[in-house]
Protein backbone atom coordinates (compact mmCIF):
# COMPACT_ATOMS: atom_id res chain seq x y z
CA UNK A 1 0.00 0.00 0.00
CA UNK A 2 3.23 2.61 0.58
CA UNK A 3 4.53 1.46 -2.31
CA UNK A 4 1.40 2.25 -4.31
CA UNK A 5 0.98 5.53 -2.34
CA UNK A 6 4.47 6.58 -3.45
CA UNK A 7 3.65 5.68 -7.30
CA UNK A 8 0.49 8.09 -7.17
CA UNK A 9 2.50 10.44 -5.54
CA UNK A 10 5.17 10.54 -8.43
CA UNK A 11 2.44 10.17 -11.22
CA UNK A 12 0.51 13.02 -9.86
CA UNK A 13 3.33 15.37 -9.38
CA UNK A 14 5.69 14.90 -12.15
CA UNK A 15 3.63 16.72 -14.05
CA UNK A 16 2.25 19.32 -12.70
CA UNK A 17 6.20 20.08 -11.86
CA UNK A 18 7.20 19.51 -15.26
CA UNK A 19 3.97 22.29 -16.02
CA UNK A 20 5.83 24.37 -13.63
CA UNK A 21 8.99 24.39 -15.41
CA UNK A 22 7.42 25.18 -18.68
CA UNK A 23 4.71 27.46 -17.61
CA UNK A 24 4.81 30.38 -19.55
CA UNK A 25 6.05 33.48 -18.28
CA UNK A 26 4.40 36.38 -16.62
CA UNK A 27 2.81 38.61 -19.94
CA UNK A 28 4.18 42.09 -18.17
CA UNK A 29 7.42 40.50 -16.56
CA UNK A 30 10.21 42.65 -17.61
CA UNK A 31 8.37 45.50 -18.50
CA UNK A 32 8.51 47.38 -15.10
CA UNK A 33 12.16 47.98 -16.10
CA UNK A 34 11.10 50.08 -19.29
CA UNK A 35 11.41 53.93 -19.35
CA UNK A 36 8.35 54.74 -20.34
CA UNK A 37 6.19 51.87 -19.21
CA UNK A 38 3.71 52.02 -21.91
CA UNK A 39 6.16 52.11 -24.70
CA UNK A 40 8.55 49.40 -25.64
CA UNK A 41 11.97 50.70 -27.23
CA UNK A 42 10.91 49.75 -30.57
CA UNK A 43 7.83 52.25 -30.81
CA UNK A 44 10.13 54.73 -29.01
CA UNK A 45 12.42 54.54 -31.81
CA UNK A 46 10.09 54.40 -34.31
CA UNK A 47 7.96 57.32 -33.05
CA UNK A 48 10.84 59.46 -33.12
CA UNK A 49 11.86 58.53 -36.82
CA UNK A 50 8.52 59.39 -37.40
CA UNK A 51 7.24 56.33 -38.38
CA UNK A 52 3.77 54.83 -38.87
CA UNK A 53 3.79 51.82 -36.77
CA UNK A 54 0.70 50.75 -38.27
CA UNK A 55 -1.34 53.74 -37.63
CA UNK A 56 -2.59 54.67 -41.30
CA UNK A 57 -3.87 50.90 -41.71
CA UNK A 58 -7.19 51.90 -42.29
CA UNK A 59 -5.18 53.80 -45.64
CA UNK A 60 -2.87 51.70 -46.22
CA UNK A 61 -5.27 48.77 -46.42
CA UNK A 62 -7.99 50.28 -48.51
CA UNK A 63 -6.10 51.25 -51.26
CA UNK A 64 -4.17 54.55 -50.52
CA UNK A 65 -0.86 53.92 -50.59
CA UNK A 66 1.78 55.23 -48.18
CA UNK A 67 4.44 57.35 -49.22
CA UNK A 68 7.09 55.59 -47.77
CA UNK A 69 6.16 52.48 -49.01
CA UNK A 70 5.71 53.91 -52.50
CA UNK A 71 8.95 54.90 -52.67
CA UNK A 72 10.44 51.92 -52.06
CA UNK A 73 8.07 50.18 -54.47
CA UNK A 74 9.34 53.43 -57.62
CA UNK A 75 11.01 50.48 -59.90
CA UNK A 76 8.10 48.78 -60.20
CA UNK A 77 5.26 51.13 -59.77
CA UNK A 78 7.67 52.63 -62.70
CA UNK A 79 7.05 56.50 -60.88
CA UNK A 80 8.04 59.36 -63.17
CA UNK A 81 10.81 61.54 -62.18
CA UNK A 82 8.49 64.18 -61.23
CA UNK A 83 6.41 61.35 -59.43
CA UNK A 84 9.55 60.27 -57.50
CA UNK A 85 9.96 64.23 -56.13
CA UNK A 86 6.88 64.90 -55.14
CA UNK A 87 6.58 61.33 -53.17
CA UNK A 88 10.06 62.24 -51.63
CA UNK A 89 8.78 65.67 -50.67
CA UNK A 90 5.60 64.19 -49.04
CA UNK A 91 7.84 61.45 -47.03
CA UNK A 92 10.01 64.42 -46.07
CA UNK A 93 6.98 66.45 -44.91
CA UNK A 94 5.23 63.35 -43.26
CA UNK A 95 8.10 62.86 -41.09
CA UNK A 96 8.54 66.99 -40.41
CA UNK A 97 5.47 66.39 -39.10
CA UNK A 98 5.57 62.98 -37.34
CA UNK A 99 8.66 63.27 -35.65
CA UNK A 100 7.59 66.55 -32.98
CA UNK A 101 3.71 64.61 -32.74
CA UNK A 102 6.24 61.23 -31.79
CA UNK A 103 8.23 62.67 -29.35
CA UNK A 104 4.86 64.33 -27.69
CA UNK A 105 3.47 61.48 -27.78
CA UNK A 106 6.04 59.57 -26.21
CA UNK A 107 6.65 63.02 -23.52
CA UNK A 108 2.83 62.30 -22.26
CA UNK A 109 2.97 58.86 -22.30
CA UNK A 110 6.34 59.45 -19.64
CA UNK A 111 3.80 62.27 -17.69
CA UNK A 112 1.57 59.07 -17.14
CA UNK A 113 4.07 56.93 -15.76
CA UNK A 114 5.93 59.66 -13.35
CA UNK A 115 2.27 59.81 -12.15
CA UNK A 116 2.03 56.66 -11.39
CA UNK A 117 5.70 56.25 -9.98
CA UNK A 118 5.71 58.94 -8.12
CA UNK A 119 2.32 58.14 -6.28
CA UNK A 120 0.95 61.38 -7.83
CA UNK A 121 -1.99 60.41 -9.92
CA UNK A 122 -5.31 61.39 -8.65
CA UNK A 123 -8.82 61.54 -10.53
CA UNK A 124 -7.92 64.62 -12.04
CA UNK A 125 -4.42 64.34 -13.03
CA UNK A 126 -4.97 60.70 -14.64
CA UNK A 127 -8.09 62.56 -16.43
CA UNK A 128 -5.67 65.42 -17.82
CA UNK A 129 -2.71 63.22 -18.94
CA UNK A 130 -5.31 60.44 -20.59
CA UNK A 131 -6.56 63.37 -22.66
CA UNK A 132 -2.97 64.52 -23.57
CA UNK A 133 -1.97 61.14 -24.52
CA UNK A 134 -4.98 60.42 -26.87
CA UNK A 135 -4.57 64.13 -28.25
CA UNK A 136 -1.25 63.52 -29.24
CA UNK A 137 -2.54 60.04 -30.57
CA UNK A 138 -4.99 61.03 -32.82
CA UNK A 139 -2.88 64.34 -34.35
CA UNK A 140 -0.36 61.69 -35.36
CA UNK A 141 -2.63 59.18 -36.55
CA UNK A 142 -4.41 62.24 -38.71
CA UNK A 143 -0.83 63.14 -39.97
CA UNK A 144 0.52 59.31 -41.39
CA UNK A 145 -3.78 58.74 -42.61
CA UNK A 146 -3.72 62.24 -44.60
CA UNK A 147 0.02 61.51 -46.16
CA UNK A 148 -1.75 58.55 -47.85
CA UNK A 149 -4.80 60.84 -48.81
CA UNK A 150 -1.88 62.92 -50.75
CA UNK A 151 -0.37 59.93 -52.53
CA UNK A 152 -3.22 59.41 -54.53
CA UNK A 153 -2.80 62.71 -56.54
CA UNK A 154 0.44 61.64 -56.71
CA UNK A 155 -0.31 58.07 -58.46
CA UNK A 156 -2.06 57.49 -61.61
CA UNK A 157 -5.27 54.83 -60.69
CA UNK A 158 -3.35 51.99 -62.76
CA UNK A 159 0.01 52.58 -60.23
CA UNK A 160 -2.46 52.75 -57.33
CA UNK A 161 -4.00 49.45 -58.21
CA UNK A 162 -0.48 47.84 -59.17
CA UNK A 163 0.98 49.09 -55.49
CA UNK A 164 -2.06 47.17 -53.93
CA UNK A 165 -0.81 44.03 -55.78
CA UNK A 166 2.78 44.74 -54.84
CA UNK A 167 1.84 44.96 -51.14
CA UNK A 168 -0.53 41.65 -51.34
CA UNK A 169 -3.85 43.13 -50.96
CA UNK A 170 -6.53 41.41 -52.40
CA UNK A 171 -5.06 41.88 -56.02
CA UNK A 172 -5.06 45.55 -56.26
CA UNK A 173 -8.73 45.93 -56.60
CA UNK A 174 -9.58 48.66 -54.64
CA UNK A 175 -11.19 51.78 -56.20
CA UNK A 176 -11.47 55.60 -55.07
Amino acid sequence: MHRMASVLAIVVAAPLAAEAQHSPPQPYAGLDSRTVKALSAEQIADLKAGRGMGLALPAELNGYPGPTHVLELAGPLDLTPDQRTRTEALVVAMKAEAIPLGERLIASEAALDRLFAEKRVTVDTLQDASTQIGVAQAALRTAHLRYHLDMLAVLTPEQTARYGALRGYGGGTHRH
